[in-house]
């Protein structure tokens, strides 16, 4: 734990986020800025649009930029899925939109070339952190100016990173005290794990409109301009 000015949290400077929700992933969807998520984890493929920029391989990627790609993969082997030539008969990589990046060709030919190393689906490198599998919307209020926002945060996400997340609506955010119904949060706890409850199946239940009762965190100022 660290401390800045009167408030103690983590160091902001190095803070690395660990959840991203499917419209935050959706948002990189151009080849100079491509991003995936599959098997739960998000993934920057910007290097290797770069890369390979103008190879025709790139293009099945480029189309899918900004969604879940999980569909593509066997989950047992984590591996591009596989199925019988009717052709050949032989084993090969299935790729109903075309033939893409590291994706052996189907006979032999001199131009391929396999000296990429690991194929770019089994790349750790270019994991940013994981898929956010439920989320939920909070508010966010300013006691001291009366500002309001409402956040898509991802389900398991701690307070400090839903702090992280409001930021660049308040850069003090940490000189506050962060409260609901009057109670201080813990900051490296979950929402439900300090009692916010996610009850929006209920409202669905009811035919209610869960967005006219989301949750609110109030914020309240501690004369302390630490700034992230």
């Amino acid at each position: 734990m660290w401390r800045r000015g009167l408030v103690a949290g983590p160091n902001f400077e190095s803070f690395q986020r660990r959840f991203f929700t499917p419209a935050e992933v959706a948002e990189h969807n151009q080849c100079e800025d491509l991003w995936v998520s599959y098997l739960g984890y998000v993934y920057n493929l910007t290097p290797l649009a770069e890369l390979y920029k103008g190879n025709l391989l790139l293009k099945p990627i480029v189309e899918v930029a900004g969604q879940d790609i999980s569909h593509w993969f066997d989950p047992k082997t984590k591996d591009i899925r596989k199925h019988i030539d009717p052709m050949t008969g032989c084993l090969k990589y299935r790729t109903p939109r075309g033939r893409f990046l590291h994706i052996p060709p189907q006979l032999p030919r001199s131009d391929w070339a396999n000296d990429f190393g690991k194929p770019w689906w089994k790349r750790i490198d270019y994991r940013v952190g994981q898929l956010s599998p439920k989320t939920r919307n909070i508010r966010i209020i300013n006691t001291l100016t009366s500002q309001e926002h409402t956040l898509e945060v991802g389900a398991l996400e701690s307070l400090w990173e839903i702090l992280h997340r409001y930021l660049p609506y308040n850069a003090h955010a940490a000189s506050y005290t962060w409260k609901y119904e009057g109670k201080p949060l813990i900051m490296d706890q979950t929402l439900e794990e300090n009692g916010i409850q996610d009850e929006e199946e209920e409202f669905d239940l009811l035919n209610m409109d869960g967005t006219l009762h989301t949750p609110a965190i109030l914020l309240y100022f501690n004369d302390d301009l630490t700034q992230l």
